[in-house]
Formats: C-alpha cells, structure tokens, sequence
C-alpha cells in the first residue's frame, strides 16, 4: 500500500537514507527539515547549495541546505518548518533542571514534544498519516499491536530515547534505517552518490557544543547563585564549587578536589547549594521510582520481571517493576545499579521490545 509520509529530513546521513528507502518502496513522501537550533538564520530558506559540513548542531544552515540537496535528488516535495518557539521550551526545561540538581534529558523531551509530537500535526496538515525519521530502531507487528524494539545495530540503537511516543501514534511511525547496521547505511548514501555518505554523526545535544553544557546554562539564568560547598558524605567540607550544573550523579572526572582515591557525585542538594562527594559504594542504589510514564503496552497489575536502562549509554539491567500510581512505578534492581541520577529515565525492555518509560526522581 502506498503511504503519504512527511519524513524528517535532518541532513544526515540516517535521514537522507531513510528518505530513499522509502521512495525506493514507492511511497509518497514530503520532505521536511525542521529549523529549530538556536543559532538559525532568519530567511525562510536555506541556500540550495552550501558545503557538506560538520554538524554543528540540528538545524544549522549547513543541515538545511544538505537535505535539500537529498531531496533535491530523490525528486520529492521540501520544505522548512520553523519550530523554534517550541524548541525554547526544551532549552528551558534542559536549563531549570541543570539548576534544580538534576540531569536533563533533552534529546528524549525532543523526540516526544516535535519529532513525534508537533510533526505529526504537521504531517496531518499536509494530509499525510504517517511520519518516518532517521532514528536507529523498528516497528515491529505484534499480536497486541505494533511495538517498539532496539534497532538492528546494537551499538547505534536511540529506542532508549523514544519511549516517550505515544502508543496511539505508534503505528504511523517508520524507521527506515532500524534494520540496517550503520555501514551499511553509510554504504547506501556512497552507492547513491550522497555527499552526507561521510558526514559525521551528531552530537548528542545539538545545542550545547560538548562539555560547555554549565557555561550555557549560566549564560540563560546568569541572575541564578549556584555555588556552593563540596562535602563528602561524612559531612567534611572539602571545597568549593561555582555552580551545582557542572556536576551529575556518577561523575569523577572534573570535580577539581583531590582526596587521594577516587571520589564521586553521589548527590546534589539544591536547596544548600551542596555536591556531595563519596567512594564508589555510596553509589549503590537497589531501588528507584520513576514518575510520568508512558507506557507502549498495558503495564500488568501486579509486579512484572523485565531489564530497566537508566542512562542512553548504559546497559538494560534485570529488575522487577510494580506501578505505584497512575503514571509512576517502582523498580527494584537484581544488583546494585551506580550512577542512578534524578532526570534521567527509566526505560523498561523485555527482550528487544520497550514496554515504556518514565523519569527518574
């Protein structure tokens, strides 16, 4: 059957190959790059032609420019949208939990809010039903309905940052790249002559360049004092720091405090200002309680046995999960887990299939 989708064209090499696959298929596609990085221009167009450069960011002229280009030879339909006003509101969100003690998760409050929130408005508007993007995971067809499962290359898979989508909008989305491993899809974008065959992946929060996410947090809320003590856990004050956004739970390395073994962030006090510091066996955590769930298939009444993620890059660990509330549930851990940090989510798998997600308190 063929199929009228809007596909998030970002000018990546993910997008672009998951652009042709789908008109490979046969189906009627629009292209689409959605302009919302902080730093975009104001014309309402890109240039049709610019450099195939590095990602500076999602929505860079650069970015805009090179999906064009995809489209341009695909022969389908392109065009801009400006979602900046909704992206200021992620930005905001990324800043105000820097400064409340936690760590942000801004890439999964974009993929719920504008790739698979306000696009799909957008695609409704241009009368298509289906949206695909160029994230590494599958849609799979289940007894119970479609489902959402780790993509086929292990080491790229992003279904940890998609747990926020909808269950009724699950089975309009499309994954064109989710089975294929990521040579392989750099190896179609060379076959095609695309010039983004080579181009770099994007950083993982495209509006903070790496390591500078505490100095882009002060330039937001520079009227917000942050500083603080740095204790460890017996209470001793062992130093001073400038702000509480430099430090997330887990963290050793850039804590500027010698103690003669490794110490780490085990907590964050907004209220005092304080980063307390411990060994790595104040780390342990068994349990946590996550808050906001969105759940991909109906959660079991009682307690359910499955592997919980609680960080992108972190494994899925054996646990038992029980609801405790209409959108909150508990997860008790088979061993101990380090580095469980509030803002963060808690997404819970059986097998390769997400059955869903909160966030962390």
């Amino acid at each position: 059957m063929v199929k009228r989708i809007v596909v998030a064209m970002s000018g990546g090499v993910d997008s672009s190959v998951a652009a042709w696959l789908l008109r490979r298929e046969g189906h009627e596609l629009i292209g689409l790059f959605m302009r919302h990085g902080l730093d975009a221009p104001e014309d309402p167009m890109p240039p049709a032609i610019s450099p195939c450069t590095e990602r500076q960011g999602c929505a860079s002229a650069a970015d805009a420019a090179d999906a064009q280009r995809v489209a341009e030879m695909l022969d389908i339909p392109f065009s801009a949208a400006d979602f900046r006003g909704e992206f200021e509101h992620i930005v905001d969100y990324f800043v105000d939990e820097y400064i409340a003690g936690r760590t942000p998760n801004p890439c999964i409050v974009c993929n719920t809010r504008l790739k698979f929130g306000s696009l799909f408005e957008y695609a409704r508007s241009m009368g298509a039903e289906f949206v695909a993007t160029g994230h590494h995971a599958r849609i799979i067809t289940c007894d119970d309905g479609p489902a959402l499962c780790r993509a086929s290359d292990t080491a790229k898979d992003q279904s940890y940052a998609l747990f926020g989508i909808s269950r009724e909008r699950l089975g309009k989305v499309l994954f064109p790249v989710g089975e294929y491993r990521k040579e392989q899809v750099r190896a179609f974008a060379a076959e095609l002559g695309l010039r983004v065959a080579d181009k770099p992946d994007s950083q993982e929060i495209c509006f903070v360049p790496p390591g500078e996410h505490a100095e882009f947090v002060r330039q937001r809320r520079g009227d917000c004092n942050t500083a603080g003590e740095i204790v460890t856990t017996d209470g001793a004050v062992v130093g001073r720091h400038d702000g509480i956004e430099r430090f997330t739970i887990g963290q050793r390395k850039g804590l500027r405090i010698a103690l003669g073994e490794p110490y780490y962030v085990v907590r964050i006090e907004p209220q005092t200002r304080r980063v307390v510091l411990g060994r790595k066996e104040d780390l342990a955590r068994m349990d946590l309680t996550a808050a906001r769930a969105n759940w991909l298939v109906p959660p079991p009444d009682g307690p359910w046995r499955c592997a919980v993620k609680i960080r992108y890059r972190s494994a899925a660990e054996p646990a038992t999960v029980e609801l405790s509330g209409p959108d909150r549930f508990h997860v008790r851990f088979n061993q101990p887990r380090y580095g469980i940090a509030p803002g963060q989510a808690a997404v819970c798998y059986d097998g390769d299939r997400v059955l869903g997600g909160g966030w962390i308190e």
